[in-house]
């Protein structure tokens, strides 16, 4: 899945919660995208990352801190 620089397209806003004393990275903020879509993401993320995640709320949530990875997957997508 390619995201392009597009000045429309919605901004990933990622943090590290706390939860029962596990971690999880939550990527809110793409909610425009549809279930579908935040599910390619998800599969690509949990694949990329080799972790579990979900999505929940128009969230998407990956299990373990992986906010840099995150980050740098969303940084490659956009392209240069």
């Amino acid at each position: 899945m390619t995201t392009k620089n597009n000045p429309r397209s919605p901004v990933p806003k990622i943090r590290l919660e706390k939860r029962a004393g596990r971690s999880v990275t939550v990527i809110a903020g793409l909610h425009t995208y549809g279930a579908k879509r935040l599910e390619a993401i998800a599969g690509e993320l949990r694949s990329g990352l080799a972790t579990g995640g979900t999505v929940k709320n128009a969230q998407i949530e990956i299990q373990g801190d992986k906010v840099e990875q995150v980050r740098a997957w969303f940084a490659k997508q956009a392209g240069p």
